[in-house]
């Protein structure tokens, strides 16, 4: 038995519905009143996990009702404000925390090097995106459309995360690597979503 393996049988793994029910809830708990259906989610064998995958598609499940809740909501009303912000705040420490406990690694290894690349690079157009957003008047119809930009741009990189490179990273992992990872994960996690801050700076065209 390789020590992935190993892992995946010893440790304790939620079934895959009631681990995205959970993170939906989290994410209701922002704004209680308003519908997050995210229907049916790409296909992973990580979600429920209790290692650094299944715990980076919790954050996925979380962040793709953000993004539909969001959708639900109309102008500047207090409900679609504080879902942005907290949408921004999530995406910022996921993605900074994602950096340091997995894809720093993943890095070192030449046969990994190219997709750890590819995923940092994509957090940093997200960034941009929700300065820009961060920066526009959220009533208008120009905000809903690079809102709708950036929700398929979010939802094209964690697809492309659950589905390949988190399964090429897990390849060249050990199974201290995966549970050591998941500490760093949640401890930088919660410093940097304490620490963000919503930056506003229009970057893209009309």
């Amino acid at each position: 038995m390789t020590a992935r393996a190993a892992v995946r049988s010893t440790a304790k793994r939620k079934p895959e519905q009631q681990a995205k029910s959970e993170a939906i809830a989290k994410a209701r708990a922002v704004a209680p009143d308003v519908a997050a259906r995210i229907g049916s989610t790409p296909r992973t064998k990580f979600r429920g996990d209790a290692d650094i995958f299944g715990r980076l598609v919790e954050d996925h499940d979380r962040h793709r009702a953000l993004l539909a809740m969001i959708e639900q909501t109309e102008g500047k009303s207090p409900d679609r404000q504080r879902l942005f912000r907290e949408l921004t705040k999530e995406l910022k420490a996921h993605a900074a925390a994602e950096e340091q406990a997995l894809w720093s690694s993943v890095l070192r290894d030449p046969e990994t090097t190219d997709f750890a690349r590819h995923a940092i690079a994509e957090h940093k157009e997200i960034d941009d995106m929700l300065a820009d957003l961060a920066a526009r008047d959220m009533a208008s119809s120009g905000w809903l459309r690079r809102f709708a930009g950036l929700k398929d741009e979010y939802l094209h990189h964690i697809r492309e995360e659950e589905q390949e490179q988190f399964v090429a990273a897990e390849a060249h992992l050990s199974a201290t690597d995966v549970r050591y990872m998941r500490r760093v994960f949640n401890r930088r996690k919660r410093e940097e979503k304490a620490a963000a801050k919503i930056e506003r700076k229009i970057k893209l065209k009309d």
